[in-house]
């Protein structure tokens, strides 16, 4: 269009120079109308000359300046018309009959637009009458531009309106997007662990989920007078340590997942893990049921809403939060909103604490009596106290040592895939790999966890050697755990495993590679001291296995052996080895913190925006910033605490503690250890320090 008009005042340039003359006199000449008018009103012939030449300057002057008007118009609309039409949030929504309507009215005010600018080119092409239609009006430049004046400023008033509603649009997405947000938020800090993904590492650690070792209990009568009667709603599957509980759960977890209905949340996992500090304890067991509850329903996070909004995150980490946690899950269970659901807990025995156990499973009684549309089903050790406080319950119990025939099919199996596994591995002749499964089922017992100890074991072993290696095994678990023990002292550092073992035992949690060094003297200055370290845990792989770079038991009856057997890695008793982690710990804190490790430089920094610095000044301090106080405590000596002592001098580095241990995010740790602390003080010498 532009270059229409532009072809057309270049074929009229003529014209157009003769129309700026007239328009140079024009303002002049239009000044005077009023008088000219008056005068020459007695002569009618003159009035009518006069007349035109009036129309005709004004239509020459309105068609001139109305082509410029409306160009400029154009391209404004057209610049104005993609603003609005652009989304500056993601996924705003518009009313849509709103949107239609001002699209129409947009597109009309074009409509004009183009026209008028249509009709001024077709002038500039056509037969040149131009004084003739100018002194009759033939064109009417003047209405039509009032035309378009009118139409935008009903535009204008529509724009108005309608921006004011893509405003409230907007803001209203605003509003959903900040109330997901702080939910989201909700459901992070709820999340301790995903216990979705605590199955996966577990079917992982134990060779994989096959469907045969756990088949059998699906048919059994104890499953299905639990799973199709109302009135029961709490299975108990108990059975002594290797005879695969953990697996059964996996399986059974997988086959409810299959049977799920709609109306239904499929079955829901929690595992209590000893040797595991963040989920060894009835808070962490129901704070992963609450967090796959509330992804499964996300209306029921309005429970943990009423009080995450006045304690924050705190409300999951406090000496409290086990008060708080589970009157919410008790709200959820209730809540209409919640269909029939299955929640799994396995390894009751695994909870560290007595009391804690106590309250998870009085909290179980109660819950499977109260609650209809829920059934549980929980797993751990044949021990009385266990026993004691579920008798009051409607539960099932299903006992593997009583179910021994259906056991010892499901180990048979296990037996068969495993030692096909190793024959392909080692390279077994037809003869070996018989005798190695015929062995295994001879003593296995029942027990998975010792043919798979058995089967680890052989892999180190040379193929020629094999036979004579197996008959070295020892049926049961403690006769077996026995010889593995034993074995350690061939090891060429009999003192270095020993030690390793012990330090094992009395953690908190499991430690990485580096945190781990930190206690076993005569590496630090080894080239290689990590691959060192890895060495000595090959020489304990009869109980340690490395998951990445960290340190774990193969079981937890590993450690239970360890701790019942202290003379075998206690020679100068558990307390001894409590204090050489909280010497030790003190010394590596003292040398490592300062002010301001990471290079923030604000003080005020997110701890979620910081980035750990590589290397890691916290790498082998982390777990000792945390526990160096619960192992003092456990080693009962209190000489360290005397006023001026080491505890003292350390403490006058207080802040870098506080700065370190929210760089590793156990300050609600510390808190609990300080009053830990102070407690121990006082109970030792029945009066305060000046520590306090």
């Amino acid at each position: 269009m532009k270059r229409l008009i532009q072809g057309g005042l270049d074929k009229t340039a003529r014209e157009a120079k003769e129309k700026e003359r007239i328009g140079v006199v024009m303002d002049g000449v239009l000044a005077t109308v009023n008088v000219v008018s008056s005068a020459i009103e007695a002569m009618p012939q003159a009035s009518l000359v006069w007349s035109g030449v009036c129309v005709a300057l004004e239509q020459t002057e309105t068609s001139r300046n109305g082509i410029e008007y409306v160009s400029k118009q154009m391209e404004w609309y057209c610049c104005l018309s993609t603003d609005l039409s652009e989304e500056p949030i993601r996924n705003s929504q518009h009313p849509l009959a709103t949107k239609y309507e001002w699209d129409n009215r947009i597109t009309d005010l074009y409509q004009q637009l183009l026209l008028y600018q249509m009709k001024t080119v077709y002038s500039f092409y056509r037969h040149r009458g131009l004084v003739l239609r100018d002194i009759v009006n033939l064109d009417d430049w003047t209405g039509e531009l009032t035309a378009i004046r009118d139409a935008e400023g009903r535009f204008k008033a529509d724009t108005t309106i309608y921006t004011a509603l893509q405003a409230n649009s907007y803001l209203r997405q605003l509003v959903v997007q900040q109330l997901f947000e702080k939910e989201l938020q909700y459901i992070q800090h709820l999340r301790l662990t995903d216990p979705r993904d605590d199955k996966k590492r577990i079917e992982h650690d134990k060779g994989g989920l096959l469907e045969c070792s756990y088949r059998w209990v699906l048919q059994k009568p104890e499953f299905t007078q639990w799973r199709d009667n109302q009135g029961s709603r709490l299975l108990w599957i108990l059975g002594d340590p290797g005879k695969g509980k953990t697996m059964l759960l996996c399986g059974i977890i997988d086959q409810l997942r299959r049977e799920v209905h709609q109306a239904t949340i499929p079955g829901l996992l929690s595992f209590c893990q000893a040797t595991n500090k963040r989920i060894n304890n009835a808070t962490a067991v129901v704070r992963g049921l609450l967090y796959m509850l509330i992804e499964q329903r996300l209306s029921l996070l309005r429970h943990v809403r009423k009080k995450h909004e006045h304690a924050g995150e705190r409300l999951f980490e406090e000496e409290n939060a086990w008060f708080a946690l589970s009157e919410i899950l008790a709200n959820v269970l209730q809540d209409p909103a919640l269909p029939s659901a299955c929640l799994i807990i396995d390894a009751l025995d695994e909870c560290a604490d007595d009391r804690d156990r106590r309250n998870l499973l009085q909290f179980i009684v109660c819950q499977s009596s109260v609650s209809t549309r829920v059934k549980w089903i929980a797993s751990s050790r044949n021990w009385p106290q266990i026993q004691e406080e579920l008798k009051v319950a409607q539960n099932v119990p299903l006992s593997l040592e009583l179910n021994a025939e259906s056991v010892a099919a499901a180990v048979d199996f296990y037996i068969r895939h495993k030692t096909s596994q190793l024959s392909e591995k080692k390279a077994y002749d037809d003869e070996t790999e018989t005798a190695i499964r015929d062995y295994l089922s001879s003593y296995a017992d029942g027990t998975f966890l010792w043919v798979a100890l058995v089967c680890q074991n052989l892999e180190s072993v040379p193929q020629w050697n094999a036979i004579t290696e197996l008959s070295t095994f020892p049926p049961g678990l403690d006769s077996l755990y026995g010889r593995m023990l034993g074995r350690l002292n061939s090891s060429g550092d009999v003192e270095r495993c020993r030690h390793t073992l012990a330090i094992a035992s009395v953690v908190r949690r499991p430690l990485v590679l580096q945190e781990l060094l930190l206690f076993i003297d005569g590496l630090q200055h080894v080239k290689d001291s990590l691959g060192a370290l890895r060495g000595i845990i090959g020489f304990c792989g009869s109980f340690l296995f490395l998951r990445g770079d960290k340190v774990y038991f193969v079981h937890q009856s590993a450690q239970d052996f360890l701790v019942g057997n202290k003379s075998a890695i206690f020679p100068s008793g558990v307390e001894e080895i409590h204090y050489i982690i909280f010497s030790k710990s003190l010394s590596a804190i003292s040398k490592t913190l300062s002010r301001d490790m990471y290079g923030l430089r604000a003080p005020g920094s997110l701890i979620s925006s910081i980035k750990t610095p590589c290397p890691d000044p916290l790498a082998t301090v982390r777990y000792t910033c945390v526990y160096w106080v619960e192992h003092l405590c456990a080693s009962g000596r209190r000489d360290d605490l005397q006023d001026h002592g080491l505890v003292h001098t350390f403490l006058e580095k207080y802040l870098c503690w506080l700065e370190g241990l929210s760089l590793v995010a156990g300050m609600s740790d510390g808190v609990l250890a300080m009053r830990q602390l102070e407690n121990f003080l006082v109970s030792t010498s029945g009066t305060k320090s000046t520590l306090f």
